[in-house]
């Protein structure tokens, strides 16, 4: 398969260890303005990536669009990437007795929680990996409650093919207002469909602006209203919506993440190197959106991280 050229990714935020540069993360950023535009964008924002687990907040349109019986906390573990919690778990298993179902019935890959405490207490209790533990089992139990609303099969949901996958498809474009770039296997095995940056704030501009009480409201709102069950304790999705009252958002592997503000400005963020520690994306948004004139300063400790030399902070992670 012949490869596309490298993206021209440009510096968004240094590390700083002792008063030297010791490294540099490159990216792309862009920003919405209320009224939709762009207002802000640095890097390479017109070309396809994958949007990860950022997209979920689609998935779960068309969830709704397909008439899956979800609201509340159901419909923000549907969007999440979740930690493995009871709380988590047993929302999940909800949808899934919902729609007649049970944890055997998922296909996403058996895993242990991603939480420190549960993962400990896993640990503990001697357990294997279930597929209910794995971080986009709400996703796919909200993907099979669609399929036995319409009553469609569940053995092959995740494939491209299957009209659930062409529903998610179809609402991925009508958000985004382009057509996907490529189609890939994500790592819960579900269709990962790669848009432009620029078209992933555009969609979650798109839902976050809808009228109240359509089905793109209906999911921005469960998430901005239930922010443990988008990801979980101590996590950064979970921590920005509780901080910041209406925010939405919604990381991705790979280095990417979604913000959309309670008064409609909407940031998306790509860390080329994938932010592996996660230091990068979160205040290369937040320095975005503050750009936009978002008050971000109920959050304002994330927008450095520290660096450590022998137990100590002894440098920064900041944007540039």
């Amino acid at each position: 398969m012949p490869q596309s050229p490298l993206p021209e990714y440009v510096p968004l935020a240094e590390v700083v260890r002792s008063g030297m540069l010791e490294s540099v993360h490159y990216g792309a950023v862009v920003g919405l303005s209320p009224d939709g535009r762009i207002a802000y964008a640095r890097g390479p924002v017109h070309q396809p990536m994958f949007p990860r687990s950022s997209a979920k907040p689609f998935q779960a349109l068309a969830m709704l669009r397909a008439g899956a019986s979800l609201e509340g906390s159901s419909l923000a573990v549907a969007t999440g990437s979740h930690s493995g919690e009871g709380l988590h778990v047993a929302e999940t298993e909800r949808i899934l007795t919902a729609a007649g179902l049970t944890a055997d019935d998922l296909r996403c890959p058996p895993d242990s929680p991603g939480g420190k405490e549960a993962r400990e207490e896993f640990v503990r209790a001697g357990r294997e990996p279930e597929r209910v533990l794995m971080n986009c089992s709400g996703k796919h139990a909200g993907m099979l409650s669609a399929c036995v609303a319409q009553g469609w099969s569940t053995g092959d949901y995740l494939d491209p093919g299957h009209p659930f996958q062409v529903l998610v498809r179809e609402t991925v474009e009508d958000l985004c207002e382009e057509p996907v770039a490529h189609t890939a296997v994500d790592g819960c095995g579900a269709p990962q469909l790669a848009v432009t940056l620029t078209g992933l704030a555009r969609g979650l501009w798109r839902m976050r602006t809808a009228p109240g009480g359509s089905p793109e409201r209906a999911v921005v709102d469960a998430m901005s209203s239930h922010p443990l069950y988008v990801a979980g304790t101590g996590r950064i999705d979970t921590d920005l919506m509780t901080r910041m009252p209406g925010l939405v958002a919604k990381g991705g592997a790979d280095g990417v993440l979604l913000l959309g503000a309670a008064t409609g400005e909407t940031v998306a963020v790509k860390i080329s190197d994938g932010d592996a520690e996660q230091r990068a994306r979160t205040l290369v948004a937040l320095d975005a959106l503050r750009t936009l004139g978002v008050d971000v300063s109920s959050v304002q400790d994330r927008l450095r991280v520290d660096v450590h030399g022998g137990g100590a902070p002894v440098g920064e992670v900041r944007p540039l």
